[in-house]
């Protein structure tokens, strides 16, 4: 399993049977998880489009850094958003289950497990869903989807 360090986002909608299981009360929670690939690493790889399209195919399991315990639950999807050469989400994750303290650092910091889903990475590597059609101003660490982000999400993501 790899780990990442970076940044994360969210919003509630109803669950649309992506997969066996939904969130908590039938519901999904959509989060942005933001990645800088000039600073944030996946095991000592660059986090870049690239490293996260391969990951998706070759070794989709993922242990994901958070800098706060967000309320995510198994089913949860995470919309991987990367801030730098081109500012787009271009990959997704399923979340494996709710985040628990980092044992390198239980003070400060928690991970979350979650699966690179490979067909909706692929989808959204080749058509990512730009900071502008996601209404996001500032990129910051937790953001709510918009509901009309969630639409496009979905859609280039071939869900």
């Amino acid at each position: 399993m790899r780990t990442a360090s970076p940044t994360g986002s969210m919003g509630r909608h109803e669950c649309l049977s992506l997969g066996e299981h939904c969130g908590e009360g039938g519901t999904v929670e959509d989060w942005v998880y933001i990645l800088n690939p000039n600073k944030d690493t996946l095991d000592g790889e660059p986090s870049t489009k690239e490293t996260m399209l391969r990951l998706a195919k070759e070794e989709p399991e993922l242990a994901l850094w958070l800098s706060r315990r967000n309320r995510m639950s198994r089913g949860d999807r995470l919309w991987v958003f990367f801030s730098h050469p081109e500012s787009a989400v271009a990959a997704m994750a399923e979340v494996d289950g709710e985040p628990y303290a980092d044992p390198e650092d239980p003070d400060f910091g928690y991970l979350v497990d979650a699966t690179l889903l490979p067909e909706a990475t692929d989808a959204l590597y080749r058509n990512p869903v730009g900071r502008d059609e996601l209404g996001l101003r500032q990129v910051r660490s937790v953001q709510k989807v918009k509901p009309e982000a969630l639409e496009v999400l979905l859609t280039r993501a071939g869900l």
